[in-house]
């Protein structure tokens, strides 16, 4: 059986800013803006789940600044939303801010990056690099969400 976050990360697969907002949603307070009933939430009878990332800024009444703050950076990630980071940033907590920064470092590919080294016998070659900020270690009640499927 597929989980909801298995099928959002297939949906997302192949676009690393689409990868990046998906997995913020996904890991942020609880992965609960990734549950059924949210306006940009839509799955299908054949188990396929999507998220409507533009529709995120129509529908956020009631959420606290920091939650708002927080959608509207999964927005500009996913869809075509236009944040000032100057507006976004500030009012993230240090977990919500590790989240973000490895969603850029995502979104960039720095996990795919290669870099060209010169090796002592004068060969050119390639060597992958780390990313340059790592996802930060799921809490355990996001993998019981998930199904541990991570």
């Amino acid at each position: 059986m597929t989980t909801t976050a298995q099928a959002l990360r297939e949906w997302a697969r192949g676009s690393l800013p689409c990868e990046a907002a998906t997995e913020l949603l996904l890991r942020a307070f609880n992965g609960r803006f990734t549950q059924p009933g949210w306006p940009w939430m839509h799955s299908d009878e054949q188990g396929r789940s999507w998220i409507d990332f533009e529709a995120i800024p129509e529908h956020m009444d009631g959420l606290s600044g920091g939650e708002h703050q927080f959608m509207m950076i999964a927005a500009s990630l996913g869809g075509e939303e236009q944040v000032a980071l100057s507006d976004v940033i500030p009012g993230l907590d240090r977990a919500l801010l590790d989240l973000v920064l490895a969603a850029l470092a995502h979104a960039a590919g720095s996990h795919q990056d290669s870099v060209i080294l010169e090796k002592p016998e004068g060969v050119l070659g390639f060597e992958r690099a780390d990313t340059l900020h790592p996802w930060p270690k799921e809490p355990p009640d996001l993998r019981a969400i998930d199904g541990g499927q991570n």
